[in-house]
């Protein structure tokens, strides 16, 4: 546990550096490629993995392929309706779902085939895009799996893990996996999202109330690090891999 954890002190009696109950589970949709169900604490996110045989424009006379992604969330997974089309915050956190995904992937693995991550949100208390992220890399995993047994690929060109966690500095204290209750308190908000490595594909932090300085962000990767590790071993255990065990890839198409 992190120096300044806490139990009972926050709106769930979590210690700070405790995220919520985590469980992912494979193979939700029948037709896609590649899917999972993530439930992170009350929020819920189902992603699914779409292969096709295409390339986009920019990418025409090489042979790359691509890794994208659609965030949405139903109208009535918050507590007011919402209209369905993504608005501007949906395309900025789809935009960070391919990005993120891609910064794993080499792009030569999967030559002349697109994957899009569809990642919907059916239920939402804070968190969403970090599940999404989280619960997509699985999705992502078990689409490449398959492409492998169509012999479309020679191999999987996953090369780490990634996931994303929420951080949070309320009245004081630093939190792991805000519920939406803290994160609308929150001082500042972080979104972080690491390798299995201990490398970073994006931090985001924005000052809700006050600036922050280097020491606060240490603080946030220091409190962020133990639900990594466990978000990082249900990856492995929903993927059918050993959870205490480093992440190989070509251990999804052993046996």
């Amino acid at each position: 546990m992190a120096e300044n954890a806490q139990a009972g002190a926050r709106v769930d009696g979590r210690h700070d550096d405790q995220i919520r109950p985590v469980t992912i589970e494979t193979s939700f949709f029948d037709h896609a490629e590649g899917s999972a169900s993530i439930r992170m604490g009350k929020t819920w996110v189902v992603c699914a993995a779409t292969v096709e045989e295409r390339q986009p424009p920019w990418l025409k006379g090489t042979n790359r392929g691509w890794v994208t992604a659609e965030y949405g969330m139903l109208p009535r997974a918050v507590s007011r309706r919402r209209k369905r089309e993504p608005g501007s915050r949906g395309l900025e956190i789809q935009r960070l779902v391919g990005r993120t995904l891609r910064a794993i992937v080499d792009l030569r693995g999967l030559p002349l085939h697109t994957i899009t991550l569809d990642c919907d949100v059916l239920n939402a208390d804070g968190g969403t895009r970090t599940a999404a992220v989280t619960g997509a890399f699985v999705a992502l995993c078990e689409a490449c799996r398959w492409m492998a047994s169509e012999g479309r690929i020679l191999k999987i060109p996953i090369q780490d893990q990634v996931a994303g966690l929420g951080i949070g500095l309320v009245k004081g204290q630093v939190l792991s996996d805000l519920c939406y209750a803290e994160d609308s308190e929150a001082a500042v908000d972080t979104n972080l999202f690491m390798t299995a490595s201990g490398q970073f594909v994006g931090i985001h932090a924005s000052a809700e109330i006050r600036p922050f300085g280097a020491e606060d962000l240490e603080n946030f990767v220091r409190v962020a690090r133990p639900g990594f590790e466990q978000l990082f071993a249900v990856q492995r255990e929903a993927l059918g891999l050993p959870p205490d065990e480093p992440f190989r890839a070509a251990a999804l198409t052993s046996g």
